[in-house]
């Protein structure tokens, strides 16, 4: 009898440790699966799972495997703390395989305690469409330049298969297609895109996808990429005016550059404690002084302002402004309740048959 009593407590862990391991790790990925659903071969198919660290210790994935070759895991970020972010990114391995696939990502975290977490994949590559290249990039477009790309579709089977539109929730792209081979079983298509010039800047990504007559599998994606660079400089980006008094006036200096001459035509910026003097000549680097009056009341002042230009379709640059306005020898506003680790649930150890707090 004494011996029974001592044992069953012990199994009864031993089962729980698992399932509890499992759980505290499980609730930092949004999402634990994607399908991929039907891609041509070589295209390019990503997907990133993202990992955030809900807890006040720091958390370690020590690694990362898969149950099939035909995709490749890699963690970006192996170390996270208290409400960092990470991702485990899979690639799917369209150049090596066909036909349908799943496989099983196995990632591996031993610190605060160890637990393994298993994200599932699943996707179809088609063998008899091959896209070249597998993703369209636009990697360093200035705004207001033409930017074009061409691709290839490859089909063998049907000699009368073809595709029938191409589709891009991207209002900012044009397609044109021409065919330029059919017979024998097999199509090819041209395809060039094109990145407008009024894209707007920063990095982008998106896909388009190719309609065909193929009642198996009508649609087929293709990823596409860039990043959009404005043809002005701002610096500092991020102009950071400090600790502030209430009612205290500080003056601070931009520069703005371009490739050529050109005129500051405006400057927008909603929040009226800013002022900015602009010089009214048109010059490839101005100088612009931006003075803040802060208000009378504490806190954190964030403002977006826009420089608008005579340069045409890209003539406006962003950059972000911050102050602290605070009365002397007084802390600044406390942050909102929630966001401090204090608040954050600490991970308690599997082992000891105690599952983690939710946050």
């Amino acid at each position: 009898m004494f011996r029974y009593l001592i044992v069953t407590p012990l199994l009864a862990c031993a089962l729980a440790t698992p399932l509890a391991a499992q759980e505290w790790a499980r609730k930092m990925f949004a999402v634990t699966s994607h399908d991929f659903e039907t891609v041509a071969r070589g295209a390019r198919a990503e997907f990133a799972f993202e990992v955030t660290n809900l807890y006040k210790e720091e958390v370690h994935l020590a690694g990362v495997r898969a149950s099939c070759g035909c995709v490749t895991p890699t963690i970006t970020k192996d170390r996270l703390k208290t409400w960092e972010k990470g991702t485990v990114l899979v690639t799917f391995n369209t150049r090596s395989f066909v036909g349908h696939r799943t496989a099983t990502i196995t990632v591996t975290i031993d610190q605060p305690y160890y637990a393994e977490v298993q994200l599932n994949i699943a996707g179809f590559i088609r063998g008899d469409v091959v896209v070249e290249p597998g993703v369209l990039e636009f990697p360093a477009v200035t705004r207001g330049t033409p930017a074009e790309k061409a691709i290839q579709v490859k089909y063998a089977g049907r000699s009368d298969w073809k595709i029938l539109d191409v589709r891009s929730a991207n209002e900012h792209l044009e397609v044109e297609m021409a065919e330029n081979t059919r017979g024998q079983g097999r199509v090819a298509y041209d395809l060039r895109v094109r990145l407008k010039d009024d894209a707007p800047v920063g990095y982008f990504r998106d896909q388009m996808v190719l309609v065909t007559d193929d009642p198996s599998a009508r649609q087929i994606p293709v990823p596409i990429e860039g990043n959009v660079l404005s043809p002005l400089t701002v610096s500092p980006a991020a102009l950071n005016l400090g600790v502030v008094k209430p009612g205290q006036t500080v003056t601070r200096q931009l520069v703005v550059r371009a490739s050529q001459p050109f005129h500051i035509t405006g400057i927008n910026c909603p929040d009226g404690c800013f002022q900015f003097a602009p010089s009214e000549e048109a010059k490839q680097m101005h100088l612009v002084p931006v003075t803040f009056t802060a208000a009378r009341e504490p806190g954190k002042v964030v403002q977006k302002i826009e420089i608008v230009t005579d340069m045409g379709t890209g003539a406006r640059a962003d950059f972000m402004a911050t102050a602290v306005v605070r009365v002397p020898d007084t802390a600044e506003t406390a942050p909102p309740a929630g966001s401090e680790p204090s608040d954050l649930p600490i991970v308690t150890d599997p082992a000891e048959d105690r599952a983690s707090t939710t946050p």
